[in-house]
């Protein structure tokens, strides 16, 4: 997808072709998401390509809910998902829908198929089902029951529908072609036995429509335009036009309706990112991670819950762009799209992240000064803060070195540096514990280098960030790698049936700082720069004795997008 103004795609070259020549009238599209699990950043490609497209044509899109699986599905997923679409910026503007709204409209549709030849009770077994349906290479044959009168089916259809048969006695069939070499089209299933409680329609039922079935058609209840899906429905296609032509969808229908049309491209892949709601569950079931909200997860939900913004997730998908061939995007382009969205929108604060102290010996005990610090460097409407400094401070442990390798401007023993937006300080002597270890840094500071006064003319090679000891907040920083080792996009399928042996032992590093104590009254979900730290967001596990920030993304971007 891409913004009204930018270039187009083949999917809108497809529409305007569409409407040109009088095909189509309006562009009415849909979003069907299985309420079976959390939606993750592959289903955004389809999720902004619906929503986007209806946007760009003044068009409508229905939130559709593929609801046929009662044995996978939980309203706890519905919920989900439509708070991850309000929080990317779209709405179901055609509406609200459920596949179970259609469930006797399916089952009429499915009887008057029996009626009409087009469908059959067959009662081969699974592993029969298999048999038959032949190969890729070598055709199918028929089931011994294809053949069965109508009024038989339709009888055993409705006993099946009464809960007469066990699960797996019985199985009704679309009457196709065994012999089509596209596998789809070899007599598919239309409905199974299955005594499972619906989230919404309880035990109504204990006979469900299979999706290749139920979808096509709800699209052509609902007046879709277009059914703009993923690659990997491609092979469907056919089957997706019989069922909604057999069913009387389609122009020459007396109504005028062009019907659904169906487009796919290519899915949407990320180097080190798991695509898979089976492989996430596993990773939520077995501890692997906290939970499908984890921010190490590509689930919409644990990104929200990370601070991403869903500008930069629309950003992303956008520039990614749409196109046919399955390609695999740099995660680190996600990453970039992050830090522009954030860059011009989050205020910059000061925090450190492993403190080392420093005293400064040149004041008195009780000294202290409050110094006016921007908000935003470029957004002067962003506005001001107060930020206190006083005899003892916080540093970067990486600001000061004793033994400074060449061309080190931070701290060091004899060594100057400016305090961001205070003073100038020099190092006088490092004091150690019994250990060895360094307990603090004992530094003078040039009163009249403040910032904002003359002497702030003074100039030294270094600058570093640094928090008040005596007026701070401590907190809790936890710092993200990405959650697959690198071996994840080179494995085999087969390889990667266990996704846990991939699971990157380093993709959580927590640890303990110090941040301005102004940061004390920040919401959960606030995100703020943390000045030469990265972009940090305020996590819901923080309480009132202690935050908790989730880094969002590194202030490097090193990525590189390919010309």
């Amino acid at each position: 997808m891409e913004n009204e103004n930018a270039r187009t795609n083949f999917i809108w070259d497809a529409i305007d072709q569409d409407l040109r020549e009088g095909r189509a009238q309006q562009v009415h599209t849909r979003f069907p998401p299985e309420p079976n699990g959390y939606p993750h950043i592959g289903h955004c490609k389809a999720l902004v390509t619906d929503f986007g497209t209806a946007e760009k044509y003044g068009g409508l899109c229905n939130l559709r809910f593929d609801d046929t699986n009662p044995a996978k599905e939980d309203n706890e997923y519905a919920e989900a998902i439509k708070r991850d679409i309000e929080w990317l910026g779209f709405h179901w503007t055609g509406g609200l829908y459920y596949a179970s709204d259609y469930y006797q409209r399916l089952y009429d549709i499915a009887e008057d198929f029996i009626r009409r030849g087009l469908a059959y009770v067959d009662e081969l077994s699974a592993d029969e089902m298999r048999e038959y349906r032949g190969t890729l290479t070598a055709p199918g044959k028929n089931s011994p029951w294809r053949d069965r009168p109508a009024e038989e089916s339709l009888s055993l259809f409705r006993r099946m529908k009464a809960g007469e048969f066990p699960e797996g006695r019985y199985i009704l069939r679309a009457k196709i072609d065994m012999a089509s070499p596209n596998m789809n089209m070899r007599d598919p299933a239309m409905y199974r036995i299955l005594y499972k409680e619906h989230w919404r329609t309880g035990n109504t039922w204990c006979i469900y429509p299979m999706y290749d079935f139920a979808h096509p058609l709800s699209d052509a209840f609902e007046g879709i335009t277009y059914s703009l899906c993923s690659l990997e429905f491609e092979d469907h296609r056919p089957l997706y036009d019989w069922f909604v032509e057999k069913a009387g969808f389609r122009a020459g229908d007396g109504k005028g309706y062009f019907g659904p049309r169906q487009i796919e491209f290519a899915r949407l892949n990320i180097t080190r990112t798991v695509m898979s709601k089976r492989h996430l569950r596993r990773l939520v079931e077995e501890g692997f991670v906290t939970g499908w909200d984890d921010p190490r997860m590509p689930t919409l939900t644990a990104m929200r819950r990370r601070g991403y913004p869903g500008s930069a997730i629309r950003n992303f998908v956008e520039q990614v762009g749409l196109a046919k061939a399955d390609s695999t995007v740099d995660v680190q382009m996600l990453d970039a799209c992050v830090r522009d969205a954030l860059g011009d929108s989050a205020p910059r604060v000061m925090a450190v992240l492993n403190p080392v102290k420093v005293v400064l010996t040149n004041v008195p005990d009780a000294w202290t000064d409050t110094l006016t610090m921007e908000n935003h460097p470029d957004h002067p409407e962003m506005g001001e803060r107060q930020v206190t400094i006083s005899k003892e401070i916080w540093i970067e442990k990486e600001d000061f070195e004793e033994v400074p390798p060449k061309k080190f401007f931070r701290l060091k023993p004899d060594g100057e540096v400016r305090l961001k937006g205070a003073y100038i300080i020099k190092c006088e002597k490092v004091v150690k514990n019994e250990a060895g270890e360094i307990d603090h840094i004992e530094c003078s500071i040039d009163l009249s280098s403040r910032s904002g006064s003359e002497g702030a003319n003074r100039k030294v090679k270094g600058t570093i960030h640094w928090v008040d000891a005596n007026d701070c907040s401590a907190f809790e920083a936890r710092l993200y790698d990405q959650l697959m080792t690198e071996a994840w996009d080179t494995a085999s399928a087969e390889e990667k049936k266990d996704v846990t042996a991939f699971v990157n032992p380093n993709s959580l590093e927590v640890v303990n700082g110090y941040c301005e104590h102004t940061l004390v009254s920040a919401k959960v979900g606030d995100t703020f720069q943390f000045l030469r730290m990265g972009y940090f967001c305020k996590d819901k596990d923080s309480t009132e004795e202690k935050s908790v920030y989730n880094r969002v993304v590194s202030l490097k971007d090193s990525y590189k997008p390919q010309k």
